[in-house]
């Protein structure tokens, strides 16, 4: 059955000054509620941060759960991990592009909106975008389409960061 729902315009300095359990999306005015993350999802987060904190201070990089990215001017995006440049300063709300951010998906994630949310992430010139899927499937996102990761590691473009898929994997919980 369809249903219509009115959608209200919020100004940003709103949705900037407000908190939202988990934390939602802005997009054009809209606030976007974002998928709940369960056992899985948050195991796959956690191992990822972990992957990244241990070597942060060596590789020159801050990792960072659920921190709203600016993405262009009206949009405002919350990635699972972002990874940020130690030597750039430190900004509450992200507006240069980090160098990678990483979604995990949760069983209401939708193709559509994950590929908005992927090509906007590119737009804003994010080198690297990840996207794993805890029922087994990871991808890197580039020109516009998902392609599967490699079994191998590989450096992160703009960085000395490595991302090895087989090393995370080892640190779920």
């Amino acid at each position: 059955m369809a249903t219509t729902a009115q959608v209200t315009h919020v100004p940003v300095e709103v949705y900037l000054k407000s908190s939202f359990e988990p934390d939602a999306e802005y997009v054009d005015g809209v606030i976007e509620a974002r998928p709940m993350g369960e056992y899985d999802h948050s195991s796959w987060q956690h191992a990822v941060e972990l992957w990244f904190a241990q070597s942060a201070r060596a590789w020159g990089i801050r990792v960072r759960p659920e921190l709203r990215v600016q993405v262009s001017a009206g949009k405002f995006r919350v990635p699972d991990v972002t990874i940020l440049d130690r030597n750039l300063p430190v900004e509450q709300v992200i507006t240069r592009p980090p160098i990678a951010v990483v979604e995990i998906l949760s069983p209401e994630d939708t193709l559509t909106r994950m590929m908005t949310k992927l090509n906007e992430y590119q737009q804003m010139g994010i080198q690297t975008i990840l996207v794993i899927d805890p029922d087994g499937s990871s991808f890197r996102f580039t020109a516009g389409s998902l392609e599967p990761l490699p079994a191998e590691a590989f450096d992160l473009p703009g960085s000395v960061c490595r991302f090895d898929l087989a090393e995370i994997k080892k640190l779920l919980d």
